[in-house]
């Protein structure tokens, strides 16, 4: 693997920005200071001007394969990734089949290994009827990020509404608990009043039927249940500013023992671009009326949030055509969330230090991942060179999800990624790809 020099670069890292050098030495970082020079054969990269930061690490991405690969493949999405500055990711079991068995969630490492173009986690997904093979993830809590619960409604077999199922996994499970929290009772009620009030359904109903109350419920229920047996709670993709309440900033991350995550399009897309995006912004949960994007932006930026994430769900354009009960749930996201959020940097909305800290920094020492997150010597070399002056506009061309459209399509974007580094490998530069070393499995420190 070629060494690389990085010479005179904004290295932003651990609430910093230095004009540094960095040297590269195969999968790791070797050496970081303010001049380094070198005999030994290097590929030197002129940082004049450009910053270099952590790669970002996603948490809650839906890559699609098995079984839906019409919409994404591992791979197809782990190149946008890569392409938006994501060196790492951690997936979701709501495939097909869902990745309810420790044989399921070995095929998708497998599938990862070969394919996957960044670093890899996936998730073991929970039901009412699988609780013994979820707690054998007990014994492999070194190599899988943790266990998620949806507790609302998903796909196939994936709603646990069983309270004694629910209990028994915050009881015993060793592992980080996520949870997408929204209460499926209340939607059934908001849904059912709201058809028969209306007849036909609008994307804009969206967020009455699946409202702040779902979320609220059930985002309380969890936390309760967390609490009564200290379970390891992080709650994914909170959208209200109802929800705001239940979390605290008092402790440092590395004490907590519930945590939050906050999404890209919750921060950015409030309940009025249903009139200009319609079904493109549908999700769940969903996107709401703009004073919950201001609670959680406060939340986010007072660390009452730890991280942020996208929840990356592609869908083909045809499944996300109305009529409201067929237009899919889920937005493509992950090659335009750190581009997005440098917007808001440049706006003056949130610190580029903060950025680094809730989208790398905070991910790994909330999943306790190893030797990644951070830019330190000896450290995997999961690294972006991100140039301020050079512009990028979101157009079909450069869109890499293989559903070909983004909500994101048609902006400009005041920064581009011009390198983006995995483990050491320069996987993409100025455009031209280097596929040759595949992503690595993520390791945990637990």
């Amino acid at each position: 693997m070629q060494k690389y020099l990085f010479k005179n670069i904004q290295i932003v890292n651990e609430g910093k920005i230095q004009i540094m050098d960095l040297l590269t030495n195969g999968p790791r970082i070797e050496k970081i200071n303010p001049q380094i020079n070198t005999k030994e054969k290097v590929i030197e990269i002129n940082g004049e001007g450009k910053m270099l930061l952590p790669g970002v690490i996603d948490d809650q991405v839906h890559f699609r394969e098995p079984g839906l690969t019409q919409k994404a493949t591992i791979y197809t999405e782990s190149k946008a990734a890569v392409a938006g500055g994501v060196t790492s990711f951690m997936e979701m079991p709501n495939t097909l089949p869902n990745a309810l068995t420790i044989e399921l969630l070995e095929d998708k490492y497998n599938i990862g290994a070969k394919t996957s173009l960044a670093n890899y986690s996936f998730f073991m997904g929970a039901s009412n009827t699988n609780i013994e093979e979820v707690l054998k993830i007990n014994d492999r809590k070194a190599n899988v990020c943790g266990v998620k619960i949806f507790m609302g409604s998903s796909t196939g077999n994936m709603l646990v509404d069983n309270y004694g199922t629910l209990e028994k996994i915050f009881r015993e499970s060793e592992m980080l608990i996520a949870t997408h929290c929204e209460d499926e009772k209340i939607i059934r009620e908001n849904y059912a009043r709201i058809k028969n009030e209306k007849g036909e359904l609008s994307a804009a109903d969206h967020p009455i039927i699946r409202d702040a109350e779902a979320c609220f419920e059930s985002s309380l229920a969890a936390i309760q249940m967390a609490k009564k047996f200290n379970s390891r709670l992080h709650i994914l993709h909170i959208s209200t500013e109802k929800e705001v309440q239940l979390f605290g900033n008092m402790l440092p991350l590395k004490e907590k023992r519930i945590t939050a995550e906050v999404c890209v399009h919750h921060l950015h897309f409030t309940g009025d671009d249903y009139e200009r995006l319609g079904y493109q912004i549908k999700c769940n949960p969903a996107i709401k009326a703009p004073y919950n994007k201001e609670a959680l932006w406060k939340a986010l930026l007072d660390d009452r949030f730890d991280i942020i994430a996208t929840d990356h769900a592609p869908h083909t354009w045809e499944e996300k055509q109305g009529p409201y009960e067929h237009a899919h749930s889920g937005l493509p996201l992950v090659q335009h969330s750190l581009l997005l959020m440098l917007e808001y940097h440049r706006q003056g909305k949130i610190s580029i230090e903060k950025i680094v800290e809730k989208m790398s920094h905070a991910v790994a020492d909330c999943f306790n991942i190893k030797d990644r997150g951070y830019i330190r010597e000896g450290f995997f070399a999961d690294l972006v060179v991100v140039d301020p002056t050079k512009p990028i506009t979101v157009n079909k061309e450069n869109i890499l999800y293989k559903c070909g459209w983004s909500p994101m399509e048609g902006v400009t974007f005041s920064n581009s990624i011009v390198n983006t580094f995995v483990s050491g490998n320069m996987v993409y530069g100025n455009g031209v790809w280097d596929e040759s070393n595949k992503g690595q499995r993520l390791s945990f420190n637990r």
